[in-house]
């Protein structure tokens, strides 16, 4: 049987426009994740204070232990039983950052701790404050050794994104599965889509390397 890409090429301005919309559903996951996972990340490093390491702990494990999509649908479709209504793009974004802080909070631990305790010490001997040590000598040198990780869990995150589909969100997956069913030609437009997807994570891999290597550059990364 041939391939007919014929329907790719007239609705590839609606998968373009699917494409920004997976573009933009990951960058601002990305950054409550981010905001999120620094929050969880910190809040573990201090077993002492039982009540907030036991609640980040217990967040981590859930979302870890459970699928990305479960999570979805509870706040699609099980919210809206409180009165709670979310725009769909909203529970995508939500969602897809509440999943991913639980990734980047291990990130930033990991991070944090592979810092010589020795320089926190020294500041604290000074009489700096816990949280004044930690925001101006501790993290601006953990953020430098998060940037290669974090990057393996920006892509991951686009691929990921390909979930909220289901929700009726128009990213590149919904367009194309629209697509697909006035056209019949589902492998031609998957192949399509699966390029899409490569392009992104392409991009945002050689980005990446680039910040590296400008950070290897400045004697910033060892």
């Amino acid at each position: 049987m041939a391939l007919d890409f014929s329907p790719v090429f007239s609705g590839c301005y609606k998968l373009l426009q699917g494409a920004s919309v997976t573009v933009e559903i990951t960058a601002l996951a990305l950054v409550l994740g981010c905001l999120m996972g620094l929050a969880v990340g910190v809040g573990r490093l201090k077993p002492e204070r039982r009540v907030v390491y036991a609640l980040c702990s217990g967040y981590v494990a859930v979302i870890r232990g459970t699928p990305l999509l479960v999570q979805l649908f509870l706040l699609f479709f099980g919210l809206p039983q409180f009165n709670i209504m979310l725009p769909a793009f909203f529970c995508g974004v939500i969602g897809l950052g509440i999943y991913s802080g639980a990734y980047v909070s291990e990130i930033v631990r990991g991070a944090i701790q592979s810092i010589d305790r020795g320089q926190m010490e020294a500041a604290r001997s000074l009489g700096m404050p816990y949280g004044t040590a930690m925001r101006t000598i501790i993290l601006p040198q953990a953020l430098v050794r998060m940037i290669p990780p974090l990057g393996n869990e920006f892509i991951a995150l686009i691929k990921n994104s390909a979930l909220v589909s289901l929700l009726t969100i128009h990213d590149v997956m919904h367009e194309g599965q629209k697509i697909i069913s006035v056209s019949y030609r589902s492998l031609e437009v998957y192949l399509a889509i699966a390029l899409v997807y490569f392009i992104l994570t392409g991009a945002t891999t050689l980005a990446l390397r680039r910040i590296e290597q400008h950070l290897r550059a400045g004697g910033m990364v060892q």
